[in-house]
């Protein structure tokens, strides 16, 4: 957590040069053109990438066995797009405009761009990991847990995982709707300490470029969950299914748990080398001059728990529970439990460990997972705790 006195400038320089565990997603628009996936742009990314890894975060030299390299996830968007390609180079030209089609180019695409990911991170001596995941693999807690400890064993042994999602059989309630989603999903996941968002754009901009083609890009966002989205921004790219709202989406995500977030041109050649060699990390590779462009988006000064960041995020509750006026005072204001003699009234068919939301005179006051199932609570609810020993 930053210092009270650090500007911001100061806490990029410090999250930049110490950071362990960084996530970086890089977009449909930055990967592809007009022929499918551009191999100078994915070269130019995984040169990028493997300098990244080697540069020894700070935080690691004072501690046993230091000097450890960060560690990286990349979710890559591409499958759609590549596949596509793919298909019209072999004499199919196909639409990708509905969910099935969509589907299909990516089960043809996912290979392509993860054969294409493999081959230039060979070149830096980099293994790679393929990891596709629907919600559903981050809402139920124990698949949650499961994925974690996957993801930390992949980077104990160096491996870079390459995550997207399973677009091939996610079905809408299961999608997470785009991959800055799912990236600021995982920030929580790996426990990150850095968000790099590689975009098309050049940061983000002070208006809605669509209104006010010569907004100027705004240099760093200080409070993220104040800025009114829909009127900053402008519509999607026309390759991804994003644009600069689901990154400010995914930012304020990351915000909460106390993770900035660095959105950077992902087209500009050593983008991410040039950044760090702004701040002082590293020298700009030859030729180049440091890059002081993008976007900082500063993490809240209160971050909220990563469990409770898990709570917040997964689908639609499987049901609610009531509460008096007492219970709700003791969930909102002393961080007490939910005992069943607060409980009014129960609504769904949740089982035990169901994610259900809390409500106070019809007013959503939080979430929470369940000890018993509904038929149970029903049972138990108004009663006090003897009297539930007793059932």
């Amino acid at each position: 957590m930053a210092a009270p006195t650090e500007d911001w400038q100061q806490e990029r320089a410090r999250v930049l040069a110490q950071a362990r565990v960084v996530v970086v997603k890089v977009g449909s628009a930055v990967l592809t053109d007009a022929n499918g996936l551009s191999m100078p742009v994915l070269e130019n990314l995984a040169a990028q990438l493997a300098q990244l890894r080697n540069l020894v975060p700070e935080s690691t030299a004072g501690i046993e066995g230091g000097l450890q390299p960060r560690r990286l996830v990349l979710v890559s968007s591409g499958a759609v797009a590549a596949g596509r390609a793919a298909l019209s180079s072999r004499g199919h030209m196909v639409e990708t405009t509905g969910l099935a089609a969509r589907q299909a180019a990516a089960a043809v695409g996912q290979g392509q761009l993860m054969q294409a990911w493999d081959k230039v991170f060979l070149a830096h001596r980099m293994p790679t990991a393929q990891v596709l995941l629907t919600r559903d693999d981050l809402r139920a807690r124990q698949r949650f847990l499961n994925a974690r400890n996957t993801f930390a064993e992949l980077l104990e042994w160096g491996v870079l995982p390459i995550v997207n999602e399973n677009d091939t059989v996610s079905i809408s309630e299961l999608k997470f709707g785009d991959n800055d989603c799912l990236a600021s999903l995982l920030v929580n996941l790996v426990e990150a300490d850095l968000f790099i968002n590689l975009t098309s754009s050049s940061g983000v901009l002070a208006a809605d470029p669509q209104k006010h083609p010569d907004a100027p890009v705004m240099d760093h966002i200080d409070d993220v969950a104040a800025l009114d989205l829909g009127q900053l921004c402008g519509g999607k790219t026309s390759v991804g299914t994003g644009g600069m709202y689901s990154k400010l989406l995914a930012a304020r995500r990351a915000a909460q748990i106390g993770v900035p977030t660095l959105i950077l041109p992902g087209r500009e050649p050593h983008v991410i080398t040039r950044a760090f060699a702004a701040c002082g990390v590293c020298n700009a590779p030859q030729g180049h001059e440091p890059f002081t462009g993008g976007t900082w988006v500063c993490p809240a000064r209160h971050a909220i728990p990563r469990r409770k960041f898990w709570l917040a995020y997964q689908s639609d509750p499987a049901g609610s529970v009531h509460v008096d006026a007492g219970a709700a005072r003791a969930l909102l204001h002393k961080g007490g439990s939910l005992l069943p003699g607060g409980v009014r009234a129960v609504e769904g068919g949740f089982q035990c460990g169901g994610l259900v939301r809390v409500l106070h005179n019809g007013e959503s006051i939080g979430v929470g997972l369940s000890n018993y199932s509904a038929p149970d609570l029903k049972k138990i609810m108004g009663l006090k705790r003897h009297e539930v020993a007793a059932i």
